[in-house]
């Protein structure tokens, strides 16, 4: 029968492929709160302090995050993103504040980013600054309960089009042109600064202080993703120009005093329309952002400018009000030009996204493509946006569902974070966990793009990132490779330049960043013009120079990376990424790339891709010597009746319901130890240990199999009695 249908939709199209429900076993459990004390409660490995004066966050020395009592120590952070919509249920009532900040909390979380405050405010309101009561006393009483538990603030001082302008109700939309117009209108800029002082200025009646005076906000993000270029593309629309016409007049004045004249204008240029004059202000902007040409670059150069000083403005507001903490904007667009903009700010902030998922409507596309196919590209453009010397943190990333292989990011990202010595990690969502399946908001009736909370491969992967990352069981490269900038001569005709990727394929070995070119004195580096730099030639001057092992295994051509510190190995064309650290190994693998053997851990076969992980859950932590250990396996999950479009599942039609269903799976583990007694338990997605799967004496291998009497998981408990190596 199934091979007669599958023949049938080979012969009719794949109109709308269900997901086979025998390959995906449904998930049983309903409530997600952990258990304290079980194996998935970290808050004991990963302990938050009480947040106060001596706590505060500051930027070290070094350009890292560190607490003002230990300035020479850096302070990694796990974000929890939490972009609450009416959609998702919004701010929570002061019961379920208490249990969700709690939860986050044991999940490992010590930063928490508020993310569109002001569209959830201004919902429904028709009055510019009408703020919902309601919703303004839960905003207080939830970061008063994250401060209780020991986690620090990340809020966007605007995140809407649409601000706090009433009468709106598309304020999660882009439909409002608010994040152009407050660069260059003094209305619009205005209208930011009140709305900045009235929510960041009123005193939290839960603390006793206002939010910006408290130690707990470490972090403002002025405006997010409003790059000038950015937020014009986010307003393309067909039959309409591709810059606002609000440009032309500060467009043209710029250009009058970089000129002297129409006729050096059009000598720059290679000419001027025969309408166009510099002497009265009639110079157009560019017609394609897609066609390179010096008019582009010169409206880079005025993009930068006028970013520059609308930070430095914003900025200027913002401490005006009282505020002592750390700064940000412009946090996503990797381009040359965006980056010339973020060299003056106190932190550099990043989006990043891996297989962009293009909505939630039917018809909603993406691409199934793997992040280790790519090399670990989206990474690698925000490594490239960092500033040498900052703090640098990645306020949003995520391997998006309904991708296949996104198993993968739960290792690659955390991973390689840890590695380039970055300090916060921010994977976007609505919220990152959920207190139970099946909350009645719109959002929550499935897993969808831009919501890792029910999706249990996604939560797998904060797992495991709360411990390569915020623990550091991953550690920093000591090799750093910077990227030389000069400044404006760095700009070219192509608006949407950003670095080259086979050169930022060397942030897989080392640290890369930007630097300015006349700081860098005689490193090693990737120098200007980028195009006369091989990648090659720098990983020759490094190993000559032994600051890359002789030993590495690192072969560009091959598409065979290996980091500085040995721990880290990227296969491109075998689709694998193997870490072998003491506290934790673990692979992302295509089943045809098996078997492996690290240094503990061998996985000789599975059925299908997927994710294995072993981390010690000892004092200290050790592989080699701990007695209890955490098992994270992770294939894919789907939402029960999903269907797509198409055979490769790139385009959805519906994105079903509840229950969740993990695609079944196993692997063949062994493990370099021997026990006089050890068992394997399946632990649920709540954290409770349930009866031993496997269990035996002597050498410890096993089939682990998410296929379980107790339903699947993505979590198991290894306990070793009298063991040895």
């Amino acid at each position: 029968m199934l091979r007669l249908a599958l023949a049938l939709s080979a012969a009719l199209g794949w109109t709308g492929a269900r997901v086979q429900a025998e390959e995906w076993l449904p998930v049983r459990e309903i409530s997600l709160e952990l258990r304290p004390g079980s194996p998935l409660d970290f808050s004991a490995i990963l302990p938050n302090a009480k947040i106060e004066p001596s706590r505060r966050l500051i930027a070290n020395a070094d350009g890292r995050l560190a607490y003002a009592n230990a300035p020479g120590e850096p302070a990694r952070l796990s974000c929890a993103s939490l972009a609450w919509s009416p959609a998702s249920g919004g701010f929570p009532d002061r019961a379920n504040a208490d249990r969700y900040a709690r939860q986050l909390a044991l999940h490992g979380y010590n930063l928490a980013r508020l993310h569109f405050v002001d569209g959830s405010l201004m919902f429904g309101r028709k009055t510019d600054f009408d703020f919902d009561p309601e919703t303004l006393d839960r905003i207080h009483y939830f970061l008063a309960a994250l401060k209780r538990n020991g986690i620090y603030w990340m809020i966007d001082g605007l995140s809407s089009w649409r601000g706090a302008y009433g009468g709106h109700d598309d304020r999660w939309d882009p439909g409002g042109t608010l994040k152009l117009a407050l660069h260059l209108d003094d209305s619009a800029f205005a209208h930011w600064k009140q709305f900045t002082e009235k929510f960041f200025t009123r005193v939290n009646p839960y603390t006793g202080v206002a939010p910006i005076h408290d130690d707990a906000l470490a972090l403002v993000i002025l405006v997010n993703e409003n790059n000038l270029e950015f937020e014009s593309v986010v307003h393309d629309r067909r039959g309409k120009a591709p810059y606002d016409p609000m440009f032309a007049a500060p467009f043209n004045a710029w250009l009058a005093r970089h000129y002297p004249s129409s006729a050096a204008l059009a000598k720059a240029w290679g000419g001027l329309g025969w309408t166009e004059k510099l002497e009265n202000g009639s110079i157009r902007l560019p017609a394609d952002r897609y066609a390179d040409s010096p008019r582009l670059r010169d409206l880079q150069a005025f993009f930068t400018e006028i970013e520059t000083a609308s930070a430095a403005k914003m900025s200027e507001a913002l401490r005006s009000f009282g505020y002592k903490g750390l700064i940000s904007t412009y946090n996503n667009w990797p381009t040359v030009q965006a980056a010339l903009s973020r060299r003056g700010l106190d932190v550099v902030t990043m989006n990043t996204y891996h297989d962009w998922a293009s909505g939630y409507a039917p018809g909603s596309k993406l691409l199934q493509q793997s992040s280790l196919g790519d090399a670990a590209n989206s990474m690698r453009m925000a490594a490239a946006a960092r500033w040498l010397g900052k703090p640098f943190v990645i306020s949003e990333y995520d391997h998006l569902f309904w991708n296949r292989y996104r198993y993968e990011g739960g290792l690659v990202f955390p991973a390689y974070a840890a590695l380039q010595g970055w300090d916060a990690l921010c994977r976007h969502a609505h919220g990152p966990i959920a207190l139970s399946y099946g909350e009645p908001y719109p959002h929550k009736r499935a897993m969808l793009p831009y919501a890792i909370a029910l999706d249990p491969v996604a939560r797998a992967g904060e797992t495991l990132a709360a411990l390569l990352f915020r623990r550091g069981d991953v550690a920093a490269a000591r090799l750093a490779i910077p990227f030389a900038v000069r400044g404006e001569a760095d700009l070219g005709p192509d608006m949407q330049a950003r670095e080259p990727e086979n050169l930022t394929e060397l942030a897989l070995l080392g640290r890369i960043g930007l630097e300015a070119a006349d700081r860098i004195g005689d490193r090693i580096a990737v120098l200007q013009p980028r195009g006369a730099n091989r990648p090659e030639a720098i990983v020759e001057k490094l190993r000559a120079s032994r600051l890359l092992p002789a030993e590495n295994a690192t072969k560009l051509a091959a598409g065979l990376f290996q980091s500085d510190t040995g721990e880290l190995l990227l296969n491109r064309r075998d689709r694998q990424l193997r870490l072998t650290t003491p506290a934790t190994e673990a692979v992302a693998f295509a089943s045809a790339s098996l078997p492996v053997k690290l240094k503990s851990l061998s996985i000789d076969g599975s059925e299908g891709d997927g994710l294995i992980a072993i981390s010690s859950l000892d004092k200290p932590a050790s592989l080699a010597k701990g007695s209890r250990f955490l098992l994270i396996f992770a294939t894919d999950a789907r939402n029960t009746d999903m269907v797509f479009r198409d055979r490769e599942q790139k385009v959805i039609e519906d994105f079903g319901r509840l229950p969740v269903r993990i695609r079944k799976g196993h692997v063949d583990i062994r493990l370099d130890r021997s026990a006089r007694q050890w068992q394997l338990s399946p632990i649920g997605l709540d954290g409770s240990v349930k009866p031993p799967a496997v269990s035996s004496s002597g050498p410890v291998a096993f089939r682990l199999s998410n296929d379980l009497p107790s339903g699947p998981t993505t979590y198991f408990l290894l306990e070793l009695k009298g063991s040895g190596p």
